[in-house]
């Protein structure tokens, strides 16, 4: 079942916004067998110029959804990232049975046993590193990764190669094709 943990910026958040929120979103339930609650973040803002930004982020056990959409209307905003993340959920879905053909269910679903965790840096070097991220990687084979990067909307990925067991980097290049960057442990 899917949870909703609502937050708005420069906006307040009425009864009628969360309910269009929760209804646009528990279409997205059809596709999953959710046997634990998941939590979908949803982040609404209101920009000077009134535009609106729509920001949904869905951590799944084997996968992070996430989307965003700016329109001049809350409610355009909140309908386009729904149909967003529907097409990520469709597209990874069409990937996840053809591996699974492959390689079997359990072996392509890996639980991810924490969440990101955020912290902010203090520090005053020369180089101001603004945020810190600490991620567990999870094992997944580079054309997995890509797939992941380009769901998150980031240009690169870093990963654990199920094969080699190392810790590699999937990025997107300026023409468009990806580059992947392998070390040696």
């Amino acid at each position: 079942m899917l949870k909703y943990n609502v937050r708005g910026e420069n906006i307040e958040v009425t009864e009628a916004l969360r309910d269009y929120v929760e209804k646009r979103l528990t279409k997205l339930e059809k596709y999953f067998d959710l046997s634990q609650d998941v939590i979908a973040h949803v982040n609404l803002k209101v920009y000077r110029d009134h535009s609106a930004k729509v920001e949904v982020t869905i951590p799944l056990p084997y996968l992070v959804l996430r989307a965003e959409e700016t329109t001049d209307d809350m409610y355009r905003s909140i309908d386009f990232v729904s149909e967003k993340l529907e097409r990520q959920i469709r597209k990874y879905k069409t990937r996840v049975n053809r591996k699974s053909r492959e390689k079997g269910v359990e072996e392509f679903f890996i639980p991810e046993d924490a969440p990101v965790e955020e912290e902010k840096v203090e520090k005053a070097p020369m180089f101001k590193i603004v945020r810190n991220k600490r991620v567990n990687l999870k094992p997944m084979d580079p054309e997995e990764a890509i797939l992941q990067m380009d769901m998150l909307e980031h240009d690169f990925f870093v990963f654990q190669d199920a094969e080699t067991n190392g810790t590699s980097v999937v990025y997107r290049r300026n023409d468009g094709s990806y580059g992947l960057i392998e070390t040696n442990e």
